[in-house]
């Protein structure tokens, strides 16, 4: 018998160290490594070096091959000299090679833009994920308060199955009458009946998190109780200030694209070919031909439409700027909310405790009162139930404080 009790004891210790343990920064990191959005975050890199690759590509020189067969109505013709006339059908076979040999840094200017367009996109990304913290506090914490007051509505079962005991006996020997013990199991009962529902919400929450995290929990997790710590004096570090600071970014090395654009371009350029007739029209006969040199391009004038791109890329960043500090005003009001909720859950708590010492010496005197039989089980069960409501409020005062706090360190950017 007593080997058993050791086995069960060891079987009960070794359940409770192996109960899963959860906290809310592990959360967090879940979000950001496993949320489907985080993979286009090294999705984007490739595809930036991809296309980079591409456009850097333009620097190379650009080889065609061209061929053409054609019939012609009527050919040129020299009637004052003895010459053979060419032939109606022409053929020709040509390679064609063009080198860049300055553009003003035009493709150096597009490979930068497009690295610029994917830091954007990533951030973007990053913003999106941050955004979810959010949601994981409301899911965490909803949980939390579950299992605070799943641990509180225990205690207070156990202490009225003790108290149902006591009644039972004093039942027995004539000291109490019998409807007290039913009015303990009717609330009995009714505890009973809370835990279950508790347990359905948080079966619930957690497959919720357990979607959000991308992260398969057990049934039953410990979540740990977070101590987290504001700072009100520091800078907002939000994604979405350097989102805003890498849009504006993009804006101005685009205007410089535009102004690579009305630089001149120079290429040399290089045609083999063969053919009849080749570059000599006079030789009606099959030929090798070859011709090089050097093409430049220079638009003069683009009835402004360079100025006008410009201008609307300057509205833009403008556009931008606003947006920024639109977002930096709103934000500053969301921390004031929380700093509001800190200060009004700070006050309440510490009252909570108070009240459950003043709670504790009536139900003292109540539980006195019950064996004397001065007072009813439901008389008793009021002052039972007020104290365990008060140790309910009070964990529910702390872990508000604690989701306040990860509210404002979320808004802050920390």
């Amino acid at each position: 018998m007593k080997n058993l009790f050791f086995l069960l004891l060891i079987l009960v210790t070794f359940q409770i160290n192996a109960q899963e343990k959860i906290s809310l920064v592990q959360c967090y990191q879940l979000v950001t490594n496993n949320y489907p959005l985080a993979k286009q975050t090294e999705l984007l890199k490739q595809k930036n070096d991809f296309e980079t690759e591409a456009i850097q590509k333009g620097k190379l020189p650009k080889i065609d091959w061209n061929a053409q067969a054609t019939y012609q109505s009527d050919v040129t013709e020299v009637p004052v000299m003895t010459i053979e006339p060419l032939n109606n059908d022409q053929y020709r076979t040509t390679i064609d090679v063009n080198q860049l040999l300055y553009n003003g840094g035009l493709i150096d200017a597009n490979a930068k833009l497009k690295e610029s367009q994917t830091r954007t996109q990533q951030q973007q990304v990053e913003v999106a994920l941050y955004q979810l913290k959010y949601k994981i506090n409301y899911y965490y914490f909803s949980i939390l308060i579950l299992q605070e007051r799943e641990n509180i509505l225990k205690s207070k079962q156990e202490q009225l199955v003790l108290k149902i005991k006591e009644i039972k006996s004093g039942v027995k020997f004539g000291a109490i009458l019998p409807s007290s013990e039913k009015v303990l199991e009717a609330e009995n009962l009714k505890l009973k009946q809370q835990l279950a529902e508790i347990n359905s919400d948080k079966i619930k929450l957690l497959q919720n998190l357990s979607l959000v995290t991308f992260t398969s929990f057990s049934n039953a997790p410990f979540l740990e109780k977070p101590t987290v710590t504001t700072d009100l004096s520091s800078e907002s570090a939000r994604p979405e200030l350097l989102l805003y600071d890498l849009q504006s970014e993009q804006i101005e090395t685009a205007s410089a694209v535009l102004n690579k654009n009305l630089v001149p371009k120079i290429n040399a350029f290089g045609t083999a070919g063969y053919g009849n007739p080749g570059l000599n029209m006079l030789d009606n006969s099959f030929q090798t031909f070859y011709m090089v040199g050097v093409r430049a391009n220079w638009n003069v004038f683009d009835w402004n439409i360079t100025k006008t791109e410009k201008e609307a890329l300057s509205v833009s960043k403008e556009l931008v700027a606003t947006e920024k500090e639109t977002f930096k005003l709103n934000s500053q009001m969301q921390l004031q909310e929380f700093e509001n909720e800190i200060n009004k859950a700070a006050a309440v708590l510490a009252t909570d405790f108070e009240i459950i010492a003043l709670r504790t010496d009536v139900l003292k005197s109540s539980d006195v009162q019950l064996k004397n039989g001065v007072i009813t089980s439901s008389e008793y069960i009021i002052d039972f139930t007020n104290l365990y409501e008060a140790k309910i409020n009070q964990k529910l005062h702390e872990i508000q404080l604690e989701l306040a706090k990860a509210n404002y360190q979320i808004t802050k950017g920390y």
